[in-house]
């Protein structure tokens, strides 16, 4: 039976007293540095592991983020969105990737209000969250209480601003989508989205969708608006209605990549092809854009580099000890491929 290794072994292998030992685990510049080679190599000896439990109690620091999902359909939870949208995946490990640079860790959690919010906080000690998507204003009426760094990922509401930000340019995206699919000569052109009128990202990659259509002079068709859920299903619901729509049009942007996936399913098992029959352009770069055929012409937004940046800044807030109100703005790009025809 293996004997737990303590402090106080430690302690009595290297000589030194118990203090010293935990002056050295703290990087308490009070240790020589002949003393601090023999406890480090006591330790390797021995076998001590660190008992991360107490120590955070004794410093009152986690080094644990929490990371909460949007639930916007029931049955969500995080582990369902990163297996259904890749999204997800690629955002978070971006957040790890950052978080294990800086020697902390992360707890995903999917949570649909303040109160379950706020034990949630309690029961785990958590540094800081990092808040992806939608959460209702109330959400944060009941969060007051609680003083702890928030970072919110693609937060529209007005009363996000008061909260630091990670955002990109989501109106810009929209009108570079279409603007693309114009350029190709498409003048019937089919949004494929979320809710518009409730969600803040679906709202402005419409309204780029909008200004390209009124630039180039052409009519905003409601008919081929049409709204679902922002998922593969959605998608491939929506692939289904504009087969049978009286509207006869030529190409679709989908304001998710994972959205364009089931568009291009569903007209495929309908016999139609893209881009011979549909040209279609995404939004996200997932990495899987580049192993359909054809690959979906779709605009980046790094979601990789967005996790990174959610996770800088909610680590520069837990380490400054100060709550920050920046906005930070990334880029996004077209990124042209095989989906879309010139006709």
């Amino acid at each position: 039976m293996n004997v737990k290794v303590t402090m106080r072994d430690v302690a009595r292998y290297a000589g030194v007293s118990v203090a010293t030992i935990s002056n050295v685990l703290n990087n308490v510049s009070k240790v020589s540095d002949d003393t601090r080679e023999r406890i480090l190599k006591a330790i390797e000896e021995t076998g001590y592991k660190l008992d991360y439990t107490a120590r955070c109690l004794s410093m009152g620091k986690s080094n644990l983020i929490g990371v909460m999902f949007p639930i916007t359909e029931k049955g969500d939870e995080p582990s369902i969105l990163l297996r259904n949208n890749p999204f997800y995946s690629e955002f978070t490990s971006g957040i790890e990737y950052v978080a294990r640079k800086e020697e902390y860790d992360i707890l995903l959690t999917g949570i649909e209000s303040g109160q379950e919010c706020r034990d949630w906080i309690a029961r785990r000690n958590l540094d800081g969250i990092i808040l992806l998507g939608i959460h209702p204003e109330s959400f944060f009426n009941e969060m007051k209480d609680v003083k702890l760094p928030i970072v919110l990922t693609d937060a529209y509401e007005e009363y996000s601003t008061k909260f630091h930000r990670i955002m990109v340019d989501d109106e810009m995206g929209g009108y570079m989508a279409t603007k693309n699919l114009i350029d190709s000569g498409h003048r019937n052109i089919a949004i494929a989205t979320g809710r518009i009128g409730t969600n803040g990202v679906n709202f402005k990659r419409f309204e780029g969708y909008k200004r390209a259509l009124d630039e180039a002079g052409i009519p905003l068709n409601t008919k081929i608006i049409i709204e679902e859920h922002v998922n593969f299903d959605g998608g491939y619901r929506i692939g289904n209605i504009l087969l049978e729509l009286d509207e006869k049009i030529t190409a679709v942007f989908a304001v998710a990549d994972i959205v364009a996936f089931g568009i291009i399913k569903a007209f495929k098992s309908r016999g139609k092809l893209v881009p011979d029959d549909y040209s279609v352009v995404g939004f996200d770069d997932i990495k899987i854009c580049e192993y359909l055929t054809p690959e979906l012409t779709t605009i980046r937004q790094d979601i990789f580099r967005k996790g990174m940046a959610s996770a800088k800044a909610i680590i520069d807030d837990i380490e400054s000890g100060v709550v920050t109100h920046e906005t930070i703005m990334l880029p996004v790009e077209l990124i042209s491929r095989g989906s879309v025809r010139k006709l």
